[in-house]
């Protein structure tokens, strides 16, 4: 039963009552959270984390939910989005942004600034704070290539700051997955380089990215972690899956990797294609396929 008395006295605090959250998921999918707050400063975040806990309310803390699947009776308690934290600043050959900046708009600062490193980037549709959070990577990058160090908040309010190595970065994975924190802005540490160059190399990456995604609809993201030796998108294609459907959820005809949603899809539906792709694939190839995208919510 939803707290209705939740009510922090927070300065100039966006909080909303009973909020669809795929107003703010990038598959449009996803059910109601009881509370969602927007907020704008780490000390926000704190004063949100200390009241949450006082009043008793389950906690979860969310980027921009480009990589996530929340359930259509969407979240219990506090959901606390960090987009709005999206400050990004350029110190020398270091870029400091709030866990709610776009990592692209992060890579287009570095490119600006003649600041190579990020050019893996330039087309990952996620948050600062998310890209930390599952090491994000694509072209032979990754996160745990150029990140100096992470402002972090844990559940009960505590702030620390974590270096690379404490982070303890691996294949879509860091600390924070197993800390029960959330990132609030990170460092990234880059090198010079010829501005024009990097900018071609980001496009040249996105021109990629667009002609193999199915970028004009929406989705999660790619689905599945690569397998050890295989490729998640050829195992579902080589299973004969591409435009299987539940409801608005298919599996992209474009890329297999991929569950796109052709219009009215739930979450259930997404879930539903998951487990049937995930027992089909084994069933084919002898491989069980480890979900990347995160489910999260009442179930």
């Amino acid at each position: 039963m939803m707290n209705n008395n939740f009510n922090p006295k927070i300065n100039n605090l966006i909080l909303k009552q009973n909020e669809l959250l795929s107003h703010y998921t990038f598959t449009k999918t996803g059910g109601p959270a009881d509370y969602l707050a927007l907020p704008t400063t780490a000390e926000q975040v704190g004063a949100l984390l200390s009241a949450a806990h006082a009043d008793g309310l389950p906690i979860t803390i969310l980027g921009n939910s480009s990589n996530l699947i929340v359930s259509d009776k969407g979240i219990r308690g506090l959901t606390i989005i960090l987009t709005q934290m999206d400050q990004i600043q350029v110190h020398g050959t270091q870029i400091t942004a709030g866990a709610g900046a776009a990592l692209i708009d992060v890579a287009i600062a570095a490119q600006t600034h003649g600041l190579s490193g990020l050019e893996y980037a330039a087309g990952i549709p996620g948050s600062v704070g998310g890209a930390v959070y599952m090491n994000a990577g694509a072209y032979g990058g990754q996160t745990a290539d150029v990140i100096k160090d992470a402002q972090v908040v844990s559940l009960d309010g505590t702030m620390r700051t974590y270096d690379n190595a404490q982070l303890d970065f691996g294949y879509r994975h860091s600390l924070i997955q197993s800390d029960s924190g959330a990132v609030l802005s990170a460092t990234f540490a880059l090198t010079p380089g010829n501005a024009n160059q990097i900018l071609a190399q980001m496009d040249h990456f996105n021109a990629q990215r667009a002609s193999k995604q199915p970028l004009e609809l929406p989705s999660c993201g790619s689905v599945f972690k690569r397998p050890v030796g295989h490729f998640a998108g050829k195992l579902i294609h080589d299973a004969g899956l591409q435009g299987y459907r539940v409801g608005g959820a298919e599996v992209s005809t474009k890329h297999a990797g991929f569950i796109v949603n052709v219009g009215g899809a739930t979450a259930d539906d997404y879930i539903n294609v998951i487990h049937h792709v995930q027992a089909t694939v084994l069933k084919h190839s002898g491989v069980h396929l480890e979900t990347e995208v995160r489910i999260i919510g009442e179930q």
